[in-house]
């Protein structure tokens, strides 16, 4: 099968050729288009019998489904709305398959043959011994579940556990809810529209969002690789899983947005434009390249725009979504930067009593307890995720000049310090600032391979 297609997928072509039907019917759902996951549950496992691991995955397959079915269910939605089904999504890591019995060389991915913790001083990670405990063991699988209201995952989730042998461990579980601001657009627990940006794969997603400045079309080839371990290879797919839990200081966040917005002079209306040259986009998603304040057309979230024409005097280089998506600027070259975006599938965790979209003082804000399980799948992990975090995000040279650490995702000692445009598309630049604090912590996480439910169904 051809993963580098140069047009969208129509998955429900009369034409489709059989081995991509096999794939589509084989390939676990989330991959290609995000499930529902709006109440969220993941299991993190580790196997004491290896036999009994492998009874126990070949055991969750009647509770899942295919990419198909899931597609099929989200336009029954569209069209009638429908309900669809819970979805269950599992990946092994590097041990888990060791434990499996199965051998590692045939995956291609060095960073998943190491696994998350020997590669945290190449990401700039803390110590193992500062993660929180669930994952500082061996974790062998990850269970998702995920739906649209907690009462089916919690169904889900008792069946999954029923069929857990006792030689198992569930070692923590995470409990990830959908955070959504006043207009009901999702956000982060800083408060910003969240989850723009994404590559799009499917006929159906590339037809929602047209643009003549940013292309959102992406070839299967950034987002699956052929199953080594499936019965058949070239027909079967799957895709490398990178978690992250990360532990959201928002009060911290928004002293640092007042800390600058009284810096540069900025004062009304003009204030949360502060938090926009951190982030790249006002809270409600509105693009600081393209609008000095909010725009009221927040919905959809804009996202048609380019840095090609802006040095900086708009959105500022060192911001966080530009940082992560540098898009086709002169900062770096287009085909860098559609070779590293990954498919983000990430959950919010923990409750708040305030609203988090809100310009409530600081001091009312939590300083942890919330956060995000960040999810996101590569056909790569070395040469997308790894990449974006340690050669963008915790790069104060990148771009060239100075930028500082990526003020959101940014791990690292700050001792760059940063400019910002006085006005919105001036060049004249403000005195140095020193940069934002670190206000996003990861806690633990690991790297896991989404295998085919070919795979899955030939355990024994």
């Amino acid at each position: 099968m051809n993963l580098s297609n140069t047009k969208p997928l129509a998955w429900d072509a009369a034409s489709l050729d059989a081995d991509t039907k096999a794939m589509l019917d084989n390939l676990q759902p989330n991959i290609l288009q995000a499930h529902v996951r709006e109440s969220l549950s993941l299991l993190l496992l580790n196997f004491g019998d290896g036999a009994d691991g492998r009874r126990f995955l070949k055991a969750l397959v009647p509770l899942m489904k295919s990419a198909r079915k899931h597609l099929d269910e989200v336009r029954a939605f569209n069209k009638t709305k429908a309900p669809g089904t819970p979805y269950v999504g599992v990946g092994i890591s590097r041990l888990g398959y060791l434990k499996l019995g199965h051998e590692t060389a045939k995956f291609g991915d060095n960073a998943f043959k190491s696994g998350l913790k020997r590669r945290k001083d190449t990401l700039s990670d803390p110590p193992v011994s500062a993660w929180e405990p669930q994952y500082q063991g061996e974790i062998h699988a990850v269970v998702l579940i995920g739906d649209a209201t907690p009462e089916p995952v919690a169904a889900t989730r008792k069946r999954v556990l029923a069929l857990l042998p006792k030689t198992a461990k569930v070692l923590g579980e995470e409990t990830g809810a959908g955070l959504r601001d006043d207009q009901g657009r999702g956000i982060e627990h800083f408060g910003y529209v969240d989850g723009r940006s994404q590559p799009l794969f499917l006929a159906d997603q590339v037809a929602q969002e047209p643009g003549t400045n940013w292309n959102p079309f992406f070839p299967l080839s950034h987002v699956l690789v052929a199953d080594p371990l499936a019965p058949h290879p070239s027909r079967h797919f799957g895709s490398y899983l990178v978690l992250r839990k990360l532990e959201q200081n928002v009060r911290a966040f928004r002293e640092a947005e007042d800390s600058l917005a009284d810096a540069l002079g900025l004062t009304g209306a003009d204030r949360p434009r502060a938090g926009a040259m951190l982030v790249g986009r006002f809270r409600n998603g509105t693009p600081l390249r393209l609008h000095d304040r909010p725009s009221s057309a927040g919905f959809p979230v804009q996202n048609d725009f380019s840095y090609r024409d802006d040095p900086g005097s708009r959105c500022p280089v060192g911001a966080h979504i530009r940082k992560a998506n540098p898009r086709d600027s002169r900062d770096e070259g287009l085909e860098r930067v559609l070779g590293v975006m990954m498919a983000r599938r990430g959950q919010t965790y923990g409750s708040r009593t305030d609203r988090p979209w809100d310009d409530a003082p600081p001091q009312t804000r939590p300083t942890g307890g919330v956060g995000l399980l960040f999810m996101a799948f590569n056909s790569s992990l070395q040469s997308q995720f790894e990449f974006t975090q340690q050669s963008w995000a915790d790069n104060p040279d990148f771009p060239a000049g100075g930028t500082g650490h990526d003020p959101v995702i940014g791990q690292g000692k700050r001792d760059v310090k940063v400019r910002f445009p006085k006005q919105w598309g001036s060049s004249a630049l403000g005195a140095p600032q020193h940069q934002v604090p670190q206000t996003v912590t990861m806690k633990g996480g690991e790297y896991f391979f989404m295998p085919s439910l070919a795979y899955l169904k030939s355990l024994g």
